[in-house]
Order: structure tokens, then sequence, then C-alpha cells
């Protein structure tokens, strides 16, 4: 009894101030694999396109031509592209979908969000304390941080331009704005479900693969969206 009492002891312990042991190492399994099998999807959709190289093509129709593309492969719980924000510490593989079994891989996709490229809003969502915590310090990303999504058919570069805290209900965050962004929510405060933290963050570049693009739809940057972003960290 004495050592299953410090067991649990030691559980405790270890999800509160890191993140819970058990669903965590089974969690760094599913990345694994996501990981490989992103590879594997990420090559295979290159090597399927069927679309020509257009060095004059416009970036923002390329991009959204291409995600369009890749948007008719999108399964539950398959691996989609992967999430890096550096200064928070977050490198993870996204899946599409965010019912249980896809959020145990990492974080998920909503279904009904756009893909980057497709000049909407795109929303993840991730956990802060089971299954790896790849949002546990979601609240520590500031604003001007750069977020990459690095998808089969590009790289899309975001700029947070705030955070909010708001309740499991208000699905009206992740609506369609007119423009492209990304949102992402994990559950706050840590160890509840009782409200959402958001971010909130502005494309500010593209780059999209030499081999399906040209080398002049290289690391563009939108129209007004770097503007905007510098804008919106001042007001």
């Amino acid at each position: 009894m004495i050592t299953a009492g410090s067991v649990v002891i030691a559980d405790v312990v270890a999800t509160l101030v890191w993140k819970e042991p058990i669903s965590a190492a089974y969690a760094t399994i599913r990345q694994n694999e996501a990981r490989t099998e992103l590879a594997d999807t990420a090559q295979s959709f290159l090597d399927d396109l069927k679309l020509p190289p257009s060095p004059g093509a416009d970036p923002a129709v390329r991009s959204r031509t291409l995600a369009d593309a890749f948007s008719r492969r999108l399964e539950a719980g398959a691996p989609i592209g992967a999430i890096e924000i550096a200064s928070a510490g977050i490198d993870y593989v996204i899946v599409e979908g965010t019912d249980t079994s896809s959020l145990e891989r990492g974080p998920g996709h909503y279904p009904d969000t756009a893909l980057p490229g497709q000049d909407s809003t795109i929303g993840i969502a991730g956990h802060r304390t089971t299954y790896g915590a790849p949002f546990r310090d979601i609240d520590e990303i500031e604003m001007g941080d750069e977020i990459e999504l690095k998808m089969p058919y590009g790289t899309f570069t975001y700029a947070v331009e705030k955070s909010r805290v708001v309740e499991p209900t208000d699905i009206q965050i992740v609506r369609d704005v007119g423009r492209e962004r990304i949102v992402l929510t994990a559950c706050h405060p840590v160890y509840s479900a009782a409200q959402r933290y958001a971010i909130f963050a502005e494309l500010t570049d593209v780059t999209l693969p030499e081999g399906v693009a040209g080398p002049s739809v290289q690391n563009r940057t939108p129209p007004g969206m770097r503007a905007q972003a510098d804008s919106a960290s001042h007001s």
C-alpha cells in the first residue's frame, strides 16, 4: 500500500509540474507514428500532384489551389502537417479532427475550418495536461511571436496578434473573418475545462515548394498582412 501510494503521489506531482506521464508516453509513441506517416503523405501528395509548374502564377491563387487539392485527402485522425512555435517550444504533428481519439495523437485541426492557403480561419486545438500536453504553455505565447504551419504543399507563417479567454461554447472565434488567420485553442486554466484559452495570429508569409510553384512564388508576404499584424500589436 505504501508503494502504491507513493506511485500515485508521484503521478500527481508529475502532472502538476509537467504533464500526465502515462498518457504522455502514449502520446509520444503516437506522435512518432504520425511524423512518419506525415512524411509519407507529403511525398505521396507531391508525387501525385497533377498541377503544372506556374512560375508566373499569383501566389495566393497557387497556394489556394494546392490547399484545395490537399483538402480532398483529409481523413479523421490522419496527420496533415506540423506546427512549430519556437518561443513556446512547440513542435508537433497536427492531425485531422478534434475528437478524443484524434487529440490523443497531437494537436487537432477543426474539420469545419480552412487549411493554410485557403484564405480563411484555421482552427487548431490541443491538450494542456494529458496526451503529451502539446499546448500546455499556450498562455506563454506572446504578441508578435511566430507560428509556422508546415504543410505538405508549403510553409505558412503567422504572427500572433492577440489572446483571449473564452467560454467552451464560443465557437464564433473560429469563424471566417474574410482573411487568413490561425486560432489555437486549449482548455483553461490548466487542469480545468471550464474555459478556453485562444491565440489569434495573422498570415505574414508563405513559402511554396519550388517544384510545384516556381521560384517567383516562394517567400511571399501577403499584401497588407504584415501591416495588419503590426497595427494589431499596438491596439
